[in-house]
């Protein structure tokens, strides 16, 4: 919903938030110039632990509502659902524009939508590194990075007004795995032909130093196979760091184990890396996990999602003894290779606490360097702005907190301070002859939330509903009531849920019954001799109850009354 649109500058191009700032997740952004428009990702983002029955929720489109016809393209900077869960659901309402990316990132786009037969295919553009190409009239070019996915790359978006470099997620690995360095020389080759604004990774603002490189990871889980020969080891890690599991099948090979992967996505995600090249293995060293178990412990592997201990993962259903052919025995090795993200710490601590006493031993990435996240540290940061020289900076990607120590650091290290930009999401940004600015120009960015089949049809009514629900419970209340007198017939029925347990509170529960007598026959009595007004003594007890349980209890279930006249 736009707020306060000023006029705009015809020859101006103008940079919308649609998500990603003040958050981690849902990234996205839309370019406009003389009527067209692209995107840059379309991401989602999990929901907070009061979005109760919310899957994710996905960037507000709101902004281009009526403009479809002049997006002449999607471009996805990586396959990490931040930056394109979201297309299944929001292209058919952009009006289905052709989708750019990397082989992988497009393959697994592919493979998202596969599970939305409902929409149209996506019409998918496969573009390298250094790549550079025109929609509409926009000029785009892209550049390589380091992340913890492969091909990943930033995007430069050029016209006659200025141009936008988007670091999309970043570090710099001057010795990775499995990948190519950062391109330096080529993003000093962007800097010098002219940025105007740096869009870019705010995520490890707070770290300082550099990231890890993957080889120091490689290093010590090679360490660990080697201190365990004899033990079987169970690995758990993202699905999608190909990077990662492309090290832990490298080991297993030269240490002589067997593989065996499982999950969903990870057996997905490494069945297209091997299929497209990111990944090699010997014919024989990926097997079953029923297979595994026909074979002593050290000679096996288990790669298996689950590192954030979400429920239905597999490294759960192992711990809890659910899975249908592995279980935790003593003396395993189980390697959390992940950090840990914000909110999940109880439930990663539950499964490491099982495991222990299951008889297994635990190694994270507290303990020795086991992992290396996909997001640049501070000298990273920096390091990006010194190579693209960028005339103005726009943190992005995190909370607000993160945004304001890039800033911050980038003017400590000389950069102009009235430069550095930290617009909110839907607040836009004018570049007009190479200069940046915010216009006063702002749309209302709602989270649009994904709940099932349903997207944008849970509002923050049903939102405060369920937290209700959650905090204090449901009490219906079901009276019958005789229409030609209005008196009531028989007990009137009460039914909890989340409230009190029925059968340990009687006393209260008569008590209620009562109260629910003199609440309808008082608003009932009031109204004799005139047609009832049945919603009138809903209202009545849905108030007058709640109060009366509030004065017993200090809580506050949702009151459902239910009136039957016969």
């Amino acid at each position: 919903m736009l707020i306060k649109q000023p006029p705009r500058n015809p020859d101006g191009m103008y940079l919308i938030p649609l998500g990603g700032l003040e958050e981690i997740g849902r990234n996205s952004a839309a370019v406009e110039y003389k009527g067209d428009i692209v995107i840059i990702d379309l991401g989602l983002m999990f929901p907070n632990e009061n979005m109760y029955g919310i899957d994710y929720i996905i960037p507000d489109i709101s902004p281009l509502a009526g403009k479809e016809k002049n997006i002449k393209g999607v471009i996805v900077t990586h396959a990490h659902y931040d930056h394109f869960g979201g297309v299944p659901h929001l292209l058919p309402k952009l009006g289905n524009p052709p989708i750019f990316g990397s082989e992988f990132t497009m393959r697994l786009v592919e493979k998202r939508q596969a599970d939305f037969p409902m929409y149209a295919k996506p019409k998918v553009n496969i573009v390298k590194r250094k790549e550079i190409f025109r929609l509409g009239k926009f000029e785009i070019e892209t550049f390589h990075v380091n992340h913890s996915v492969p091909n990943a790359f930033g995007v430069v978006v050029r016209t006659p007004a200025g141009s936008i470099a988007f670091t999309g997620d970043f570090k710099f690995d001057t010795n990775p795995v499995n990948d190519l360095p950062a391109d330096e020389v080529h993003l000093q080759e962007i800097g010098k032909n002219g940025i105007t604004v740096l869009y870019t990774d705010s995520t490890g603002a707070e770290r300082e130093g550099h990231s890890l490189s993957e080889k120091a990871v490689e290093t010590n889980l090679e360490k660990i196979f080697s201190e365990h020969p004899n033990q079987r080891i169970i690995t758990a890690t993202f699905s999608s760091m190909i990077d990662r599991l492309q090290q832990m099948v490298s080991i297993a090979e030269k240490h002589g184990r067997k593989v065996a992967v499982d999950g969903y996505s990870m057996k997905t995600n490494v069945a297209i890396a091997k299929e497209i090249g990111f990944m090699d293995f010997k014919p024989g060293t990926i097997i079953t996990p029923e297979e595994s178990n026909k074979l002593a412990p050290g000679k096996v592997l288990i790669l298996c999602t689950g590192a954030q201990g979400e429920d239905n993962a597999v490294l759960m259903r192992i711990v809890n003894k659910e899975h249908r052919s592995l279980e935790i025995n003593a003396g395993d090795v189980v390697i959390f290779s992940s950090s840990v993200i914000p909110g999940n710490e109880a439930s990663v601590q539950l499964v490491k606490d099982q495991i222990y006493r299951q008889g297994a031993e635990v190694i994270h990435y507290k303990m020795m360097d086991i992992h290396s996240g996909g997001h640049g540290h501070r000298d990273d940061l920096q390091h990006m702005i010194d190579l693209v020289q960028p005339k103005f900076l726009i943190p992005a990607h995190g909370y607000f907190s993160f945004r304001a120590e890039h800033a911050k650091m980038a003017v400590m290290n000389g950069f102009p301070r009235s430069n550095a930009l930290l617009p909110a999401n839907g607040e836009v940004i004018e570049i007009v002859d190479n200069k940046a600015r915010l216009n006063g120009e702002k749309y209302e960015i709602k989270h649009i939330m994904v709940d099932g089949l349903g997207v944008g049809d849970v509002g923050q009514v049903v939102l405060r509903d369920r937290q209700l629900l959650a905090e204090d419970g449901m009490v219906v209340v079901i009276a019958t009531v005789d229409g030609h007198t209005g008196e009531i017939i028989g007990d009137p029925d009460i039914i909890s849920r989340g409230f009190i347990y029925m059968k340990e509170h009687l006393q209260l529960v008569q008590e209620t019954r009562e109260e629910i007598r003199k609440v309808i026959a008082k608003h009932i009595g009031k109204q004799r001799g005139m047609e009832q007004n049945w919603a009138h003594v809903k209202e009545a007890v849905r108030d007058d109850i709640g109060q009366f349980l509030f004065q017993k209890t200090e809580r506050r279930p949702m009151i459902l009354p239910v009136i039957v006249e016969v």
